[in-house]
């Protein structure tokens, strides 16, 4: 008997079939892929999902969604950074290859619960790419928030992703863009410094914010401390753990924390719900 997801009714264990069908390249080791199932049929997701990706003949990976359902068209992106054997089999593909697509897994953000709040992003080198389908997601529904901030760090400026985007976002009316680089250059005249320099810049009312952070294990630690100095409850503050993941269906164990799944119960938690995790941040 094949087992199904219990809400959409898809099965867990068998890939949909897909194609991919447009690739651009992001920086010196990262790239975006537009995926379509083929024969047609939207993916589903909701912000902070993720799916696991086959490269038939070389195995799987559990890989974030890096678009927002309200820009779906039918297609969904993943940005993905070479790092093992499943990535480099899918850097190496042209349009037109084959792969396989399970998923949507995992819990995403809480959108229903931020509509009309304040929002403050914190999206720490490729954390941009999961965030990044949030972001969109609010942007396209803008009216039905409130303040919309943005606070990006890089380690260099040839390592800032969605440059593009970036810029529309900097632009926009109705979005405060804050962006740094660890380290800087002649062509650099923004700020310096790791991500926890923007946060004093930001004023905030804590009662009516939610501040979501993705990036790097060793940034969640100092942000969550600045977000705390400004007043945030545990609660309005929402992590991503989504570096332990695995099989995606909670059966090899591999991002088991004190009994928690993260692909089933996160990735995305707030962090009132990651305290007994001891291992989590």
């Amino acid at each position: 008997m094949i087992s199904k997801d219990p809400v959409s009714g898809r099965e867990l264990y068998t890939p949909r079939m897909a194609t991919v069908k447009r690739i651009e390249r992001l920086g010196e080791k990262e790239k975006v892929f537009e995926i379509g199932f083929d024969g047609g049929g939207a993916l589903g997701q909701k912000p902070g999902q993720f799916v696991e990706l086959s490269v038939f003949g070389v195995g799987e990976a559990p890989i974030s969604i890096s678009s927002s359902p309200s820009r779906s068209n039918g297609s969904f992106e993943l940005a993905v950074r070479e790092v093992g054997n499943v990535t480099a089999a899918l850097h190496h593909m042209e349009p037109g290859a084959k792969v396989g697509i399970r998923g949507p897994f995992g819990n995403g953000f809480p959108v229903g619960d931020m509509v009309g709040q304040d929002l403050l992003f914190v999206a720490g080198g490729i954390g941009l790419f999961p965030l990044r389908s949030l972001i969109n997601e609010v942007l396209d529904n803008r009216d039905g928030f409130g303040r919309v901030i943005i606070l990006c760090g890089s380690k260099r400026p040839a390592e800032r992703m969605f440059t593009a985007e970036l810029e529309q976002w900097r632009q926009r009316d109705d979005v405060e863009f804050l962006e740094t680089v660890d380290k800087g250059g002649e062509s650099w005249d923004g700020n310096v410094g790791v991500i926890t320099t923007l946060m004093p810049k930001v004023s905030i009312e804590p009662a009516r914010t939610y501040c979501i952070v993705v990036g790097p294990p060793v940034m969640y630690k100092f942000v969550i401390l600045e977000a705390k100095k400004k007043g945030l409850p545990n609660d309005r503050i929402v992590v991503s753990l989504e570096r332990r993941m695995k099989c995606g269906v909670g059966k090899c164990g591999h991002c088991q924390i004190n009994g928690v799944y993260v692909c089933q119960d996160g990735p995305v938690f707030r962090y009132s719900d990651t305290l007994h995790l001891q291992e989590a941040l």
